[in-house]
């Protein structure tokens, strides 16, 4: 069963698809991990405390976008690999710091008429973009066989995951099973149903 939950505030929205898992004292169980038990134990807030926490956005801040999300990489050839043939990303920019051996490849998806071939204006552009996901290369670390990086989902917990829309979940997953995804968590896994 299914149940479609929403936490609206004054400029801040969030649905989510969960599934009830199991009941205790009479009260609904849900996200495990998160800690939602019997009546009276920890709880998320309400819709009214949710809308109370969000403020009105100051103007100073009216042409803040969100740019990017940084994800290290261990292996920059099979992650660029993967964004662009398994996601169908492009590489909007590429970035090397030699001084401190590092690169950095802000992925997107954006056509490829639009990206500039002048490097200057591909970097403003880049910069300019909503969205992008930075790939961040340490280099060496791809020969290195203890170097891992956290997942966030493994404790200790942190992150958690980037979200990417598909037009239909099922042929997509099938997509990438034809192409060698291993999966660590399948959309249909746990107790969180698709978006």
């Amino acid at each position: 069963m299914g149940t479609l939950g929403s936490l609206i505030g004054k400029h801040c929205r969030t649905l989510f698809w969960y599934r009830h898992t199991e009941k205790l004292s009479g009260s609904l169980g849900l996200f495990r991990n998160n800690r939602i038990m019997a009546d009276g134990d920890l709880h998320g807030l309400t819709d009214e405390e949710a809308a109370t926490a969000c403020s009105e956005p100051d103007p100073s801040t009216k042409d803040f976008i969100f740019q990017q999300t940084m994800y290290r990489i261990k292996d920059a050839k099979k992650s660029l690999d993967f964004y662009t043939r398994i996601l169908g990303m492009r590489l909007l920019k590429k970035c090397d710091f030699p001084a401190m051996k590092f690169t950095i490849y802000f992925m997107g998806f954006e056509s490829k008429e639009d990206i500039p071939t002048d490097e200057k204006e591909r970097g403003a552009w880049a910069m300019s973009r909503k969205a992008t996901l930075e790939l961040t290369h340490n280099w060496g670390t791809e020969n290195d066989p203890s170097m891992k990086y956290h997942n966030g989902n493994t404790e200790p917990r942190g992150f958690g995951h980037i979200g990417i829309l598909v037009p239909c979940l099922e042929k997509a997953c099938a997509r990438f099973e034809e192409l060698g995804v291993t999966f660590v968590k399948r959309p249909t896994d746990g107790q969180l149903l698709p978006m």
